[in-house]
């Protein structure tokens, strides 16, 4: 067989392999976000692949974004714990931080501007680090005291304004009171509140991203 037989199978490969290595390089890179929170985020009785943060990297997918959702939640972590932590919890690579906290400040009866302090820090800090941010707030129902549920609700908005991020208003908003969404402890979601919590919140972090 002659030289010239030779070559045009390994030009053929040459070729075929310069042609993936530019779809390659043409693939757009995840973009990295981070679910800075409590233990919504952290998944609490649910397994990983059915938390929070993995339904909402699912559902920004089947926005046509590829994104890496890192969940970052500690179980019963307060707005002050998310802040004494971030600078380790989310990571240097973070594109946009999903900030996820307040619900056990409320539990727990701290005072708003406590509350609002803590958050101003964390977006702060995520800001001085050139991370993009998306603001998710909770709900204070009347029932715990009118004048706290005006204080606390009135936190999210305020700092969204402030800091000029996306803001999604309450995280529990269309699952809390819902049994088919929660788990009996009435205060988390299951795996199908969860996945509702994702897809509402993908359109926000959508906006966000793009």
């Amino acid at each position: 067989m002659s030289q010239t037989a030779h070559r045009f199978p390994n030009r053929r490969r040459f070729l075929l392999g310069i042609g993936l290595l530019s779809q390659i390089a043409a693939a757009p890179k995840p973009v990295v976000i981070t679910v800075l929170g409590d233990s919504i985020t952290a998944g609490l009785g649910l397994p990983a692949r059915e938390a929070m943060p993995a339904q909402l990297q699912s559902a920004l997918g089947r926005r046509g974004i590829s994104a890496v959702v890192r969940p970052a939640g500690v179980s019963g972590d307060t707005s002050g714990g998310g802040l004494a932590r971030l600078g380790f919890s989310v990571s240097k690579d973070t594109q946009l931080c999903v900030v996820a906290l307040g619900g056990n400040d409320l539990l727990q009866g701290v005072d708003p501007a406590q509350t609002k302090a803590n958050l101003r820090g964390v977006l702060q800090k995520l800001k001085a680090r050139n991370v993009r941010a998306v603001l998710v707030g909770v709900a204070a129902p009347a029932r715990i005291g009118a004048s706290y549920a005006r204080d606390f609700n009135a936190i999210y908005p305020s700092l969204a304004k402030e800091f000029g991020v996306p803001l999604y208003a309450n995280i529990l908003a269309g699952v809390v009171g819902n049994p088919a969404l929660m788990q009996r402890d009435g205060i988390h979601p299951n795996a199908q509140g969860a996945k509702k919590i994702g897809e509402a919140l993908a359109a926000v972090v959508a906006k966000a991203v793009s």
